[in-house]
């Protein structure tokens, strides 16, 4: 008689496990008499040909997992910096595009020493500019602007991120301020370096007019590279760098340095955009007041040659230092026209800061759905 239970029982065994893994072992499994349930109630152990036919239903029950090659730590990593490119780019050109007017009208007063800046006569700028040449004057060099913004963004944003990720900014919960603006300098000084060329050009075409000056971008670059050289291009390059390195360390700091207090404070790090645009504008307040005074040296040896209202040359840093104390003085050599910065600054930086964590949130989600679909 235990011959004869023997195998109904093995077969009883593979059934009722295979049943806790596969609805259709469970459903198409047949009721057995009563007599053998007892039988197999009586057994405790497994025989290891019975284990070995468990584990044969396992294998024949359990679902392939597919791995999604798009989840890779290096196609993850990729798709990071696509991220920050395009929400870097986005987010420039945008800010540059609304403060444009306010732009123009700072670089003109910042290459004269013969007016002196007020809000009175920056406003009478911008008038006389609309009425002799229209209301796209006013966004004159923009074309400029957008091709050095785009690029030069686009890398900002995504050098900062891999210069904190390099860094350990801020790594496990740590408080790391001193990497946090040194990431900020080396993400400026990074994408200054790799777009100047297009910084100059676009600070010739703000301070000339379509009649006497130039026209196209290309002629900016064909005009100088001709009549004054190609080391022109570079004129001013490390002016703009000892400036970029107070100015990029002193906004990245700020606006990271802010959204962490935020985040603790309120408990959740969810994007806000109003928070982010206040944060925003605080950095570039104090990022512009920092790097003023090396912003004029920088557009003074810029705009050296089409400055026709002056014949001063500024061929060094501590030249153009010496000559802006010595005939303008601390308040309206150095500081000339940072009022009106103080309105366009912070507008630039907050719109650019709210924007890149905007669009970067926006397009990481996407990516994550789209990561996390089913494969087609």
């Amino acid at each position: 008689m235990s011959r004869l239970l023997e195998k109904p029982n093995i077969a009883m065994s593979i059934k009722s496990t295979g049943s806790q893994l596969s609805s259709t072992v469970a459903t198409s499994a047949t009721t057995l008499p009563s007599d053998v349930e007892d039988a197999d109630t009586s057994r405790t152990q497994l025989a290891p040909s019975e284990i070995s036919a468990v584990a044969a239903v396992k294998v024949a029950t359990t679902p392939a997992i597919t791995v999604n090659p798009s989840a890779t730590p290096m196609r993850q990593k990729i798709d990071q910096v696509v991220i920050s490119l395009i929400s870097g780019a986005a987010a420039g050109a945008l800010a540059k595009t609304v403060i444009a007017p306010l732009d123009r009208t700072k670089i003109n007063f910042q290459i004269r020493n013969d007016i002196p800046f007020s809000f009175r006569a920056s406003l009478r700028y911008l008038q006389n500019t609309y009425a002799n040449e229209g209301v796209l004057a006013l966004w004159r060099g923009n074309s400029a602007t957008m091709a050095r913004i785009v690029p030069y963004a686009a890398i900002q944003f995504t050098a900062h991120e891999q210069w904190r990720r390099i860094l350990h900014v801020d790594k496990d919960g740590s408080n790391t301020k001193g990497r946090r603006f040194l990431a900020g300098s080396l993400a400026g000084i990074t994408s200054q370096s790799l777009t100047y060329p297009l910084d100059l050009a676009r600070a010739r075409m703000a301070v000339t007019d379509r009649y006497t000056g130039y026209r196209t971008l290309r002629q900016v670059f064909t005009k100088i590279w001709v009549e004054e050289g190609p080391r022109t291009l570079f004129r001013g390059y490390w002016a703009t760098v000892l400036g970029v390195i107070p100015y990029a360390g002193t906004s990245f700091f700020t606006y990271e340095t802010l959204k962490r207090e935020y985040y603790e404070m309120v408990g959740s790090n969810k994007h806000n955009t109003l928070v982010s645009l206040a944060f925003g504008a605080a950095a570039g307040a104090a990022g512009q007041t920092a790097s003023y005074p090396l912003d004029i040296v920088r557009r003074r040896m810029q705009t050296m040659r089409v400055n026709t209202a002056s014949g001063d040359r500024y061929p060094t840093i501590l030249e153009t230092l010496a000559k802006i104390y010595r005939e303008e003085g601390i308040k309206n050599g150095f500081y000339k026209g940072l009022s009106m910065n103080w309105i366009k600054g912070p507008i630039a930086v907050g719109i650019s800061f709210s924007t890149y964590d905007m669009i970067k949130a926006w397009l990481t989600e996407l990516s994550h759905l789209k990561r996390g679909g089913p494969e087609k």
